[in-house]
C-alpha cells in the first residue's frame, strides 16, 4: 500500500464527515424543528420524531466516532513515521502533548462560547480527543491487543454500569463527569457532552487500525479486513438493538419500535454499544471502499482539501454559520431547506481558505501547522 493512497482514503472520509457535520451545525443554527433526543437523559418517551428532521440529525452521527477514530489512525502513522525518521520517544510524547493541550484551549477558548452563553463552558469533542491523545502519551506503548482489549473493557464497561446503575447522573461529580458520564454541572456552568473515556475507547480502536495500515502492503489487505470488521460491527448492532436490553445505554426502541427511525434512534450521550457499532460499522465500509481507489477522483478532490485542513475547517465554520444566522436574524427560524443550504453554503465559502491553507500546511509540516 502507498502512503499517498492510505492517506487519501483517510482525507477523503474526513472531508466527507466534515460535510455532514457543517449541516448539523446550519441545523443548529438556523432549524425550527430540529431533532435532539439521542440520549435518554434529553428524549422522552412518546415525543415526536419526524422522520425528514430525524434523519437529518442522525446522518450527523456518523461525524464524532469517524473523527476521532481517524485522529488516532493519522496519529498513529504520524508516530510511525517520527519513530522511523529517528525522532525520540521523548520528543513524540511531546508532539502529542502539545496537540493535545491545544486541542483543550482551543474547545474552551474559541469553540465553547460559540456554543453556548457567556460563563458557560461546553466540553464537546475537541475535548475528547485533546483529552485521548493525553492518555495516549503512555497507552501508544501498549500492542495492538492490550490497546483493542482496553477499548472493549472501556466501551463494555461503560454500557454495564449504565444498564446496571441507570445512565443519569451515575457519579454527580464534574470530575467523574469529565470521564465517564454527560451532564450539566456548577448550576449549568459546566456542560460535559464528550466525557473522555467512551471516546478514548473509539481511539484506542483507530490507533490499532493506524498500526495495522503500516504493516499491511497492499490495499486489497487492508479494505478487505475494514470491510469484514464493518460487517461484524454491524451484526453486533442488529443483535444488541434488537434484543433492546444491554449495550442501548437505556434508549430503548419503543412499542413500535419495528420502524426505522426506532431502529437508529441510538445513544450518542454517551455513546452505546449500538451507536459505536453502528457508526464504526458505515466508517468501515466506506473507509475500506476507499481504499481501493487507485486514484483520487476530480469529484472527490474538495472532500480530501478539506479532509487535509479537517480542524482548520471545524474551528471555522459554526462561527460563520453563527454570524450569518446572527446578521439576518434568522436564528432557529427556518426549516430544513435552510439547514441544508447553509450546510452546503458554509463550505462553499470556506473551501478556498482551505485550499489556501491546505497548501500551506504541505510546505510547513513541522512548523505551528501541523497542530491545526
Amino acid at each position: 500500500m502507498t502512503r499517498r493512497a492510505r492517506i487519501d482514503a483517510i482525507d477523503i472520509l474526513r472531508g466527507f464527515v466534515m460535510v455532514l457535520m457543517a449541516i448539523d451545525h446550519a441545523s443548529e443554527e438556523l432549524n425550527a424543528g430540529r431533532v435532539f433526543t439521542d440520549s435518554a437523559m434529553f428524549y422522552r418517551s412518546g415525543t415526536p420524531l419526524p422522520f425528514a428532521q430525524f434523519m437529518t440529525r442522525w446522518i450527523s452521527h456518523l461525524c464524532a466516532p469517524t473523527f476521532v477514530f481517524l485522529a488516532g489512525a493519522s496519529l498513529a502513522m504520524s508516530v510511525a513515521a517520527r519513530q522511523k525518521s529517528g525522532d525520540s520517544e521523548r520528543a513524540i510524547d511531546k508532539h502529542l502533548a502539545i496537540r493535545g493541550v491545544l486541542l483543550l484551549l482551543f474547545e474552551v477558548l474559541w469553540m465553547s462560547w460559540i456554543f453556548m452563553k457567556p460563563g458557560k463552558v461546553l466540553f464537546q469533542v475537541l475535548y475528547a480527543i485533546g483529552a485521548s491523545l493525553l492518555f495516549m502519551i503512555v497507552l501508544r506503548r501498549l500492542g495492538d491487543r492490550a490497546l483493542l482489549a482496553l477499548a472493549a473493557i472501556i466501551l463494555v464497561g461503560i454500557e454495564l454500569a449504565a444498564f446496571l446503575l441507570g445512565i443519569v447522573r451515575v457519579l454527580d461529580a464534574l470530575p467523574s463527569a469529565l470521564l465517564l458520564v454527560p451532564g450539566f454541572f456548577a448550576n449549568g456552568s459546566f456542560v460535559i457532552a464528550y466525557p473522555a473515556l467512551p471516546w478514548l475507547g473509539i481511539m484506542c480502536l483507530g490507533w490499532v487500525l493506524g498500526r495495522r495500515l503500516v504493516a499491511w502492503q497492499e490495499e486489497r489487505r487492508a479494505s478487505r479486513n475494514l470491510a469484514l470488521a464493518g460487517g461484524a460491527a454491524l451484526v453486533v448492532f442488529l443483535v444488541l438493538r434488537g434484543a433492546n436490553a444491554f449495550g442501548n445505554m437505556n434508549l430503548l426502541r419503543e412499542e413500535h419500535g419495528s420502524t426505522l427511525v426506532q431502529w437508529l434512534h441510538v445513544s450518542k450521550y454517551p455513546p452505546s454499544l449500538t451507536f459505536v457499532t453502528l457508526e464504526l460499522g458505515i466508517m468501515a465500509l466506506l473507509f475500506s471502499a476507499l481504499l481501493r481507489l487507485s486514484s483520487v477522483p476530480r469529484l472527490l478532490e474538495p472532500l480530501r482539501t478539506i479532509g487535509k485542513t479537517a480542524l482548520f475547517f471545524y474551528l471555522l465554520h459554526i462561527h460563520a454559520l453563527a454570524l450569518v444566522a446572527w446578521i439576518f436574524g434568522i436564528e432557529g427560524k427556518l426549516g430544513l431547506g435552510a439547514t441544508y443550504a447553509g450546510g452546503v453554503g458554509v463550505v462553499l465559502a470556506l473551501y478556498p481558505l482551505c485550499f489556501v491553507y491546505g497548501k500551506y500546511k504541505a510546505k510547513n509540516p513541522r512548523g505551528l501547522a501541523q497542530y491545526v
